[in-house]
């Protein structure tokens, strides 16, 4: 799908108040009065008719909708002294190591550490992840034509991630196949200070962390987080948020992959004035987990429409997801997914796209619900959206009666034994189904008329389409 607005590049996701303000300064010039933030931690100019121009002479990197081939380091600074943490990967050290990357990539490299929840490990190309030796780090690589993640046979010097990741890049024309090659060629180019792999990498599972609100960390200091549900920050706001970030000598704003702001380092005596400045605003700081452990594409209607109705349900029925993370998406073979549950609406049948027809939804889960496997098991598939919340209620039941036997859970898809099949008659024209357990009460038809005892005149429902539009088929759905 085309891109509709411009990136921001904004390095591993930190800037400091004063590039911020100097980036909402750009994009009020160029007539807008919101930002938004992208899932690679960088910052999004969204116009709705695409109709804004910006001057090329900014130090920022702005990266047109038209235009290819640059990307965003993403990394977990905003988790760093806040969230668990590798003990030697600190604040200062992800700056230092950051600040090696002087060219733009056109691969995803995450920088990242095992131990945070925050920021996804492996949804780049080169994801580099902190090790327990100090100053050393995993690679894990899947090079855009890759089909799945491959370790790199060494742990890679702090002060040498950039130089693997130039190396790597420079390489690609050779097109390597296997990291084992792709290991030899990064050795040929550039000296390294690897030092041997010997153990595997283990992440630990933590549950979702809550991310907004003002929160005590230590004895004398605080962070706050910031989310928006609509993904739209006012730019008059965050310039005067980024002044304030400046009077009380705060260096730093992070941004998250789940598009909210993190103010790390808070003192306790200027606590305050942050909540004052919320106050005057009127910033909502309290939503529930249930609306922040939600991944949606950017500037997605559809997908937020739907959050919205399944949150609501969520709400209305007292459902807790704690620790649960849930991923909308279009139906795509190139996906990386990092949540625990993805709701995947499938594509249209070819030929109809121009007709109005219900869409259908398959449901995913990682195994063990812990993304960090890179793998996922179909639930189940093609359902309609008002079976969701009761599907995604089931499958949250089975996430907390699992939750801490993760190596006792089953290989296969969980659900896969009780799917059934049953027949019905879908029309052929925009998929619209007739089940004789409802019938249809559009036009009379009570529940329990079998497809045959319909009248010669019943029509499509939807599209109007007579009778002998409809083709029996078989269905898969799950047994009651």
């Amino acid at each position: 799908m085309k891109q509709t607005f411009s990136r921001v590049v904004v390095k591993g996701g930190v800037l400091s108040p004063a590039e911020l303000k100097q980036i909402l300064e750009i994009a009020e010039g160029a007539g807008l009065d919101t930002i938004s933030f992208g899932s690679r931690q960088d910052i999004l100019f969204i116009k709705e008719d695409g109709a804004f121009s910006i001057d090329p002479q900014y130090k920022f990197q702005i990266i047109s909708p038209d235009q290819e081939g640059a990307e965003n380091i993403v990394s977990s600074y905003v988790s760093s002294d806040i969230f668990p943490n590798t003990p030697w990967l600190t604040g200062d050290r992800y700056l230092y190591i950051l600040e090696q990357f002087r060219m733009q990539s056109e691969l995803k490299i995450n920088i990242t550490d095992p131990r945070q929840r925050l920021v996804p490990l492996f949804t780049g190309h080169l994801n580099f992840i902190a090790s327990e030796h100090e100053d050393y780090w995993y690679l894990f690589v899947r090079l855009p034509e890759w089909e799945s993640n491959q370790m790199f046979p060494a742990l890679v010097y702090s002060w040498d991630l950039a130089k693997v990741a130039v190396a790597i890049e420079d390489i690609l024309q050779e097109e390597p196949e296997t990291v084992d090659f792709l290991f030899d060629l990064v050795n040929d180019a550039v000296d390294l200070n690897n030092r041997t792999v010997d153990k595997p990498l283990e992440v630990p599972f933590y549950p979702f962390p809550y991310y907004e609100g003002i929160n005590r960390v230590g004895s004398d200091s605080y962070w706050m987080g910031l989310y928006w549900r609509n993904n739209r920050y006012y730019t008059d706001f965050l310039k005067a948020l980024c002044d304030l970030c400046s009077d009380c000598r705060i260096g730093k704003i992070s941004i998250t992959p789940w598009k909210s702001l993190i103010i790390k380092g808070i003192a306790e005596s200027y606590k305050l004035e942050f909540e004052k400045l919320l106050g005057k605003y009127g910033i909502n700081v309290r939503h529930s987990m249930l609306e922040l452990n939600w991944h949606l594409p950017v500037n997605n209607k559809s997908a937020i429409k739907l959050k919205k109705y399944l949150v609501s349900y969520f709400d209305k029925h007292d459902i807790s997801t704690y620790g649960l993370t849930f991923g909308i998406t279009d139906y795509t073979r190139k996906a990386y997914y990092f949540t625990s549950i993805i709701i995947e609406k499938n594509e249209p049948p070819m030929k109809l796209e121009g007709l109005k027809i219900r869409s259908t939804y398959n449901l995913l889960h990682a195994k063990n619900f812990d993304p960090n496997t890179q793998e996922y098991l179909v639930y189940v598939q093609e359902v309609d959206k008002t079976d969701l919340p009761e599907l995604l209620i089931e499958l949250s039941k089975i996430y907390f009666e699992q939750l801490g036997n993760e190596k006792t859970l089953p290989e296969k898809p969980v659900k896969a034994k009780e799917l059934v099949s049953k027949e019905a008659y879908q029309c052929r024209e925009c998929l619209t189904v007739y089940d004789s357990n409802y019938g249809d009460l559009t036009q009379g038809i009570p529940a329990e008329t079998p497809f045959e005892n319909l009248p010669e005149n019943y029509h499509c429902p939807l599209c109007e389409a007579p009778k002998s539009s409809f083709a029996k088929k078989k269905f898969v759905k799950q047994a009651e």
